[in-house]
């Protein structure tokens, strides 16, 4: 019950801070530039070790990112993970916010996500 509350606060929190914005910011350049049907692996350090990632995509862009393998917290770091690996496809960039409670996680994926791309090139 205490579990399903905390979640619960904690989505309310990422909800609320998601819409009001944030000053706290992951700083890249520009959009995610994808090549034609790759897939790739990357990694970042999380909050409680290393967060692995497979990112998909195509000529248009991201298509998916899934998270392989990560040590943070799953009710509060992996549901900001699952939460950014769909603003990252929604918005073909890691220039997001960070989710409120889930700083280090959020700029682990993040990075993971950006190694990922990187190795690609």
């Amino acid at each position: 019950m205490k579990t399903n509350l905390l979640f619960l606060s904690f989505l309310c929190v990422s909800v609320i801070t998601a819409c009001a914005g944030s000053t706290s910011r992951v700083p890249e350049d520009s959009p995610v530039a994808a090549e034609p049907e790759s897939v790739s692996e990357g990694t970042g350090q999380g909050y409680r070790g290393l967060i692995r990632v497979l990112v998909r995509s195509d000529s248009n862009g991201i298509q998916s990112i899934e998270v392989i393998d990560h040590h943070d917290d799953e009710f509060i770091g992996g549901a900001a993970m699952e939460s950014l690996a769909e603003s990252v496809v929604d918005s073909n960039s890691t220039d997001l916010d960070a989710v409120s409670g889930a700083t280090e996680s959020s700029y682990g994926f993040l990075e993971a996500v950006r190694n990922a791309i990187r190795l690609r090139e």
